[in-house]
């Protein structure tokens, strides 16, 4: 570093702050730093930058089900908002969810030195276990809900919902039917939750409730089931117009529908949650929810980082707007839709 200094006409406290992200520090001064550590070829000791500071720069996370979109995306988020803090990330995926396997995640964590963890918990399990533990040090929630007397970061799932529920009975269908998550995953709740007020308030009939697990298969069985309500035209909730809980159950939907012989939007409009890359390439293009696993990744990190440095010590709880993105399997319905 003192070669740095040397190179740059600048001192070492200047290249420190530079290396640092600092705000105070001139443009011109960090390009002449950034320039002599690109000419000398310095790479940062990492180890004595910690033993010097008593800090390590190192963050755990703790993530479940990273084979999901949501839980991939969130855990993405959160990671590359880290690395823009200079933080370096340790992270632990959990094949099951016990207090067993989480305190040894967080043993495992404690022996790395990190300096404060993340934990996305979309499932009621992990965040009762979570309640239970004593950390060493700050731990942050994400998609945990805000029922634990921790700081966390959660989308507004049911605002969401709420969201897709509205547009639907907006374009003339008289209720909407619902394809749910599993029951121990707390977006799913949350999202069934938005769904069902909605249609109450509304003074809409609520439908039975179908429910999968996340994947596409589960999705086309359920699909099934509402073509044979379809086309059975039971008495009861007229079936035009769907819900799914999340974007990979939907193409599953779509399919059973298709293959029942049901045109979407014409016959029933479907609608997801996650807006997955592929969505606006689905058969038809698929109306769904946005969420913003940046904003979730930045809101965390930076909660996060005020717990370590001490900038505060309350159990803040942020939540993160969703949006809807409509698409062409919810066009809005003829006022003869309203009568079938």
């Amino acid at each position: 570093m003192a070669d740095v200094a040397r190179v740059a006409g600048v001192s070492h406290q200047t290249v420190s702050r530079v290396l640092s992200n600092h705000p105070n520090v001139r443009e011109t001064t960090r390009d002449q730093v950034n320039e002599a550590i690109a000419r000398l070829g310095y790479r940062r000791n990492s180890a004595a930058r910690a033993l010097a500071t008593r800090r390590t720069h190192t963050l755990g996370v703790i993530a479940v089900n990273t084979t999901l979109h949501g839980p991939a995306s969130t855990l993405s988020g959160v990671q590359e908002a880290a690395r823009s803090q200079g933080y370096l990330v340790s992270t632990v995926t959990l094949r099951t969810v016990t207090r067993a396997a989480l305190t040894q995640a967080m043993d495992h964590l404690t022996a790395w030195g990190v300096e404060g963890v993340i934990a996305i918990t979309p499932q009621r399990e992990m965040v009762q276990a979570l309640a239970a533990m004593q950390t060493p040090f700050p731990l942050v929630t994400v998609e945990g809900g805000h029922s634990l007397d921790l700081p966390g970061v959660s989308l507004d799932q049911a605002l969401g919902a709420r969201m897709v529920t509205e547009h639907l009975l907006a374009a003339g269908h008289r209720t909407v039917w619902h394809v749910a998550g599993p029951r121990d995953w707390l977006e799913s709740e949350a999202r069934t939750t938005g769904w069902e007020d909605c249609l109450r308030e509304a003074g809409a009939e609520v439908p039975p409730l179908l429910r999968g697990d996340w994947s596409p298969l589960s999705g086309y069985h359920a699909g099934q089931q509402l073509a044979g309500h379809a086309a059975a035209r039971a008495t009861g909730a007229p079936l035009t117009a769907v819900f799914v809980a999340n974007d990979q159950m939907a193409l599953g939907v779509l399919r059973a529908l298709r293959e029942a012989g049901l045109r979407t939007p014409v016959d029933v409009a479907v609608a997801g949650f996650d807006d997955i890359p592929e969505a606006e390439f689905f058969p038809p293009p698929l109306t769904t929810v946005r969420q913003d696993f940046a904003a979730i990744g930045r809101s965390s990190i930076a909660l996060l980082l005020e717990h370590i440095e001490g900038r505060t010590t309350e159990a803040a709880h942020l939540t993160i707007e969703p949006e809807l993105i409509v698409r062409a399997s919810t066009a809005r319905q003829p006022d003869s839709a309203s009568s079938r």
